[in-house]
């Protein structure tokens, strides 16, 4: 009796181990075919690609923070580079060879926005962090609202920055490398079509 017991708990196991087999794959699947219509529909224009720069262990940036010295900085660690390049290989994969790549001008932006391979990164300050200076919220979203309605958006464009400007311009909050796929419509205003998750 025990060993029959014992025997329909190991099926159980079995069974559910199998289901979750299932439903991880099914989910990985299906995460792949929205990877694959969010790019698609970023090659054809109208669309941004909002990326969080990739892994930089730790929260802000240290007391003696600098800009232009990276020394003083929170940077990306071997993990963060490697997760740069292969967002950058997804890019490529897809058949996005080249794009118009904006940064802020932290170190661990522009080192994530280099490794994509996709173009010359350029600064543009209003995707700087205001994570310590919350009062730059609003003024910078608007600014950066009103440098993207000038923009013809016909090519790729990619914007590397932080969590914080992620969140107040989409009201996504990504993880790190996390790319937000966005849309303009017609009311010239950009709405949330995804995400990409690149961990």
């Amino acid at each position: 009796m025990q060993r029959i017991v014992k025997y329909k708990g190991l099926r159980l196991g079995l069974l559910l181990t199998f289901l979750i087999t299932l439903i991880s794959v099914g989910a990985e699947a299906a995460d792949k075919n929205e990877e694959r219509r969010l790019l698609e529909d970023f090659k054809t224009g109208n669309h941004i690609a909002l990326m969080r720069h990739a892994l930089a262990p730790g929260t802000g940036d240290p007391e003696n923070f600098m800009l232009g010295d990276c020394t003083t900085q929170r940077n990306l660690s071997q993990a963060g580079r490697d997760q740069a390049k292969r967002i950058g290989d997804r890019f490529k994969q897809a058949g996005i060879t080249v794009a118009d790549v904006y940064t802020s001008e932290w170190c661990r932006c522009l080192e994530t926005a280099e490794l994509l391979g996709l173009g010359t990164p350029v600064p543009l300050p209003p995707l700087n962090s205001f994570f310590r200076n919350y009062d730059r919220e609003g003024p910078q979203t608007e600014a950066l609202h009103t440098w993207l309605a000038a923009q013809q958006l016909e090519k790729p464009l990619i914007l590397v920055t932080h969590q914080v400007n992620i969140t107040a311009f989409s009201a996504v909050y990504p993880a790190s490398g996390e790319v937000v796929m966005m849309r303009r419509n017609a009311d010239n205003k950009f709405e949330v079509a995804g995400s990409i998750r690149t961990e």
